[in-house]
């Protein structure tokens, strides 16, 4: 494997517990444990819980009078109105309303930080610096003294607790944190990329194997397993959320990509507003739409989308749902053949297999259950 890789500080707790190991975005990381596969750390996710090693995700620290100002002339999402411990999902946009990235944004009482993708990093902190300028602030890479663990599943609460003081029921979803954590302090977020309730833990880097040990000593007799990027890679896919590089880039747009929510125009101009604003008056020429197989097979990124013959679109990810146990995927299509119930064909290897557009999420994320119950509860 190429010695240029990059690897994280838990690389030697990984090949302890049996990783294979692959190339991502620079880094060496596991896909999966041999011990368990992918499927069954998919599946601890879905019914206890997993722990993911995410730090080759870039974190930026953004500081000075003038940080939230800048920010907000830089996101699609208008963060001006964000809580102290607060999050943000938003977007980087170019001038055309492509994307340069899509991030989590936390407003802390001492900075803003900007969590960005791994493949990302520098391209997003030239992006900052080079936007920076006109306004009093500090922009500074934190990424290597600071590390960023996931604890995920419906479990996930009940194992944090075991090592925390603080109570974690009263940290409502979309907020932040600090606390120790097995005598490690902590950032805590109540976010996740898995469709699942769950944790994502800041902390310093020299603690990581600490960090690490306790968390799955915690949560062994719970069923924790630790997970790698192919269980990553499923469970966001079934609750639909975007990867960057195929649902979203410079050239999908977050109306394209169903993510006009994040984008808030009011009171303010931002990098991109008027093309933005221009695609969601207009509608986008293409929407990402998800699908199912009728003919079984497996729909990969790439692979052409046709609708009488003819090509019209492209799979954007494509797999075998481990909980739903369909063959699904998503796409962009143009949008007049973008409602629930079309029927189209995917291109597996050289022979057309038919398939219907369905509704998007496949899997219900467990925010959004939880928020329907409410609602019902309401009326």
């Amino acid at each position: 494997m190429d010695t240029e890789l990059q690897r994280t500080r838990l690389y030697g707790e990984h090949l302890a517990l049996g990783a294979r190991m692959v190339e991502f975005a620079g880094w060496e990381l596991p896909v999966h444990y041999e011990a368990t596969g992918a499927l069954k750390e998919h599946r601890a996710v879905r019914e206890a819980a997993g722990l993911f090693d995410i730090d080759h995700m870039g974190q930026i620290s953004v500081t000075g009078p003038d940080a939230g100002a800048f920010l907000n002339e830089i996101l699609t999402a208008d963060i001006g109105v964000m809580p102290e411990w607060g999050t943000q999902y938003a977007m980087l946009p170019y001038e055309d309303g492509g994307l340069v990235d899509d991030v989590m944004v936390y407003r802390l009482p001492e900075a803003w930080w900007v969590i960005v993708n791994a493949a990302n990093r520098g391209k997003d902190l030239d992006w900052l610096n080079a936007h920076a300028d006109a306004y009093d602030v500090a922009v500074e890479d934190i990424s290597d003294e600071t590390y960023m663990l996931a604890l995920q599943g419906p479990k996930a609460r009940v194992i944090l607790q075991k090592l925390i003081r603080l109570d974690l029921s009263a940290l409502p979803y979309h907020t932040a944190a600090r606390a120790e954590v097995a005598g490690v302090p902590m950032l805590i977020a109540a976010v996740g990329y898995t469709g699942e309730y769950g944790y994502e833990l800041y902390f310093p880097a020299e603690q990581a194997v600490r960090a690490w040990r306790a968390l799955l000593e915690a949560g062994r007799s719970e069923g924790l397993l630790p997970c790698g990027l192919a269980a990553r890679d499923s469970l966001r896919f079934e609750a639909a959320l975007p990867l960057y590089g195929h649902e979203l880039g410079p050239n999908i747009d977050p109306f394209t990509a169903g993510l006009g929510v994040f984008v808030q125009f009011d009171h303010r101009a931002f990098i991109g507003h008027d093309a933005l604003l221009k695609i969601k008056l207009e509608g986008p020429a293409k929407k990402l739409v998800g699908f199912e197989m009728v003919e079984p097979a497996v729909p990969r990124a790439g692979y052409p989308v046709l609708i009488d013959g003819q090509e019209v679109g492209t799979v954007t990810t494509g797999m075998k749902a481990p909980t739903l146990d369909k063959f699904l995927g998503m796409a962009l299509v143009p949008t007049q053949y973008a409602a629930p119930g079309t029927e189209i064909e995917i291109v597996v290897r050289d022979k057309p297999k038919k398939a219907v557009i369905v509704k998007r999420p496949f899997y219900r994320p467990a925010y959004r259950r939880k928020e329907e119950g409410e609602q019902r509860k309401a009326a």
